[in-house]
């Protein structure tokens, strides 16, 4: 809601309303419409199809399907194979991170943003049929900046981690 209107999105196939003045029915596991009320982002931006777990202020887990079709596939391996760049992949663990923030009630009329990374690795590459899962942990929490530590995991194996910086602002109003 801006200067206080409800903003409808249209993403690929319908349209949702984004509304931060709504309470969230946080009910596990959090589908890809879910995610939609709480983060801005759509597709082909929104990584994050699912979460399986939630623990405000502590910790989520989001799963990121890597399928064949995804339009920001590269072929920059040595052998020719497609891969899920590492910006992507950096971006879908600071969208998990993202919805645990925003998930909070008092939260909810605030925008996000990525304001820094450190110690980022990455472990492995990506590529399409691997099921991404992705944890965020909170390692420091004020009222308008964070740290979070993130991890994403293919068949177990890390593939990326480090730890992100975000910044909480207002929404912008409308005249």
């Amino acid at each position: 809601m801006l200067g206080g209107r409800a903003v409808a999105v249209t993403g690929a196939s319908d349209t949702i309303q984004y509304n931060p003045f709504v309470a969230m029915d946080l009910t596990l596991p959090l589908e890809y419409s879910a995610i939609q009320r709480i983060l801005l982002h759509r597709y082909p931006f929104l990584f994050v199809d699912r979460v399986t777990e939630l623990e405000i202020d502590k910790r989520i887990v989001g799963i990121k399907n890597v399928s064949l079709d995804e339009r920001y596939l590269s072929r920059t391996t040595t052998d020719g194979s497609l891969v899920l760049p590492p910006t992507i992949l950096t971006e879908a663990v600071a969208q998990v991170g993202a919805i645990m923030i925003l998930a909070k009630p008092e939260n909810r009329q605030r925008l996000i943003f990525f304001a820094g990374i450190e110690r980022v690795r990455y472990r492995r590459p990506v590529h399409p049929g691997d099921v991404v899962e992705i944890e965020a942990m909170v390692v420091k929490l004020r009222s308008r900046m964070g740290l979070l530590k993130g991890v994403a995991r293919v068949a177990g194996k890390a593939v990326i981690d480090g730890t992100m910086t975000f910044a909480l602002g207002p929404l912008p109003t409308t005249t």
